[in-house]
């Protein structure tokens, strides 16, 4: 089993009255709120957290980004990319991910994650979101296109890194002349591809037809089986049975010294999920053309009041309840991972930590409890489940460096 920690990096020292007061805080939220020294204090300590992360024994580190809102500071995840392939030496860097239809140039997003791949000695795992609905409304992309930009923009970038350039691409939504790009990943044939998602079964059939495994994101267990069951019945479609290695997931998760310290923190997963900010408005988070017209429309007679929110209840209590949160010290928390883990079965399992105003010595703790205490149980309950990675099945590619290079254990 693969396991990651996750942060959503969240930029919490903004007056939350006033995104409150608003009503939104995606999008059209002034960014005359955002405090420039509080987010260098704020990146600096995000990147303590994710050192400490390896230094604890967490195989993987997960980014992602989002756009003008303050639930997430990553405006350009390979950013943070670049700086930890410079200073870690093991972790793998699984990015979920970029989000390619905002891209106006999929081949310089290729060349940046090639020389992330390098610098890193092929630890990139390179995932494609297809970015939220607002995110088209603030990259000036029409939403109606997202789908179709998302799957061209990766067929542009996979044979920009497999095939010899250099080759012209004439698509409907990118036009070169000529492809060449000099800086071409380490891993062959290229880094591996996780898809992540939440509700649209699009993507997940697509996700199995390319056998990318894909991740739900904080989904409760019984949607999450309903995600399995679409994405096996596609596997088998297209030849092949899909396993623990093609499954992923998500999952709020704080950790502490005591059981009062957890639930406390715990309760600042609603940070994000709108109780204190607003977060985005159902219209402007499913535009026109972005989803299915089934997914519209529940969003959107939900933000009316017609209806109940599409994801399921959620209260604190009722994401406790169901498993979509948990929290607790690490003899309370493992028996309900391993609970989840015997109900969803993935291969691969990143606990998303710490969020809000959760302090940063606080977060530490939960970091130093999850890499020593908690996901070293997890693995033997992995192995006694079967619950095999990506990396368990898959043959790793041995890599030569010189002498003044310190090679990775392997490349996979």
């Amino acid at each position: 089993m693969h396991l990651m920690y996750f942060t959503e990096q969240p930029m919490s020292t903004y007056p939350a009255d006033v995104g409150l007061d608003f009503g939104a805080t995606a999008l059209m939220f002034s960014n005359q709120y955002f405090n420039p020294e509080d987010g260098s204090r704020l990146y600096n300590e995000f990147i303590e957290q994710y050192k400490l992360a390896e230094a604890v024994g967490i195989d993987g580190i997960m980014l992602n980004e989002h756009h003008n809102a303050p639930f997430c500071m990553q405006a350009k995840a390979n950013i943070f990319a670049a700086i930890l392939a410079a200073i870690t030496e093991r972790v793998k860097i699984v990015m979920l991910g970029n989000p390619l239809p905002l891209a106006e140039n999929p081949i310089r997003l290729a060349e940046e994650l090639a020389m992330i791949d390098m610098i890193s000695k092929g630890r990139l795992v390179s995932g494609f979101v297809r970015g939220g609905g607002q995110e088209q409304l603030a990259a000036g992309v029409n939403p109606a296109y997202n789908r179709e930009r998302f799957e061209e923009a990766h067929d542009l970038v996979v044979k920009a890194w497999t095939e010899t350039g250099p080759f012209r691409w004439e698509g409907k939504h990118y036009q070169h002349r000529v492809v060449n790009p000099w800086a071409v990943p380490l891993q062959k044939p290229y880094p591996r591809v996780w898809i992540p998602g939440v509700i649209s079964r699009e993507t997940i059939v697509w996700a199995a037809q390319k056998r990318y495994p894909y991740i739900a994101l904080n989904t409760s267990i019984e949607q999450t089986k309903k995600i399995w069951e679409v994405y096996d019945d596609a596997a088998e479609e297209v030849g092949y049975t899909a396993g623990p290695e093609n499954h992923g997931y998500l999952l709020q998760c704080h950790i502490s010294d005591t059981e009062e310290k957890a639930l406390e923190n715990a309760r600042q997963f609603r940070w994000m999920q709108g109780e204190f900010t607003g977060l985005a408005h159902p219209v402007w988070s499913t535009p026109s053309g972005y989803s299915s017209p089934t997914n519209r429309r529940a969003f959107v007679e939900f933000s009316a009041g017609r209806r109940a929110n599409p994801r399921g209840k959620t209260s604190f209590e009722d994401q406790i309840r169901d498993t979509r949160i948990v929290a607790g010290t690490p003899d309370t928390v493992i028996p309900k991972l391993r609970h989840l883990l015997e109900e969803t079965r993935p291969g691969m399992l990143a606990l998303w930590g710490n969020d809000g105003t959760v302090s940063q010595e606080a977060s530490l703790t939960c970091i130093r409890l999850m890499g020593e205490e908690v996901f070293p149980a997890l693995r033997e309950t992995a192995k006694e489940l079967g619950l095999t990675s990506p990396f368990d099945v898959d043959a790793p590619v041995s890599i030569d460096y010189s002498t003044d290079l310190k090679p990775a254990a392997s490349v996979a």
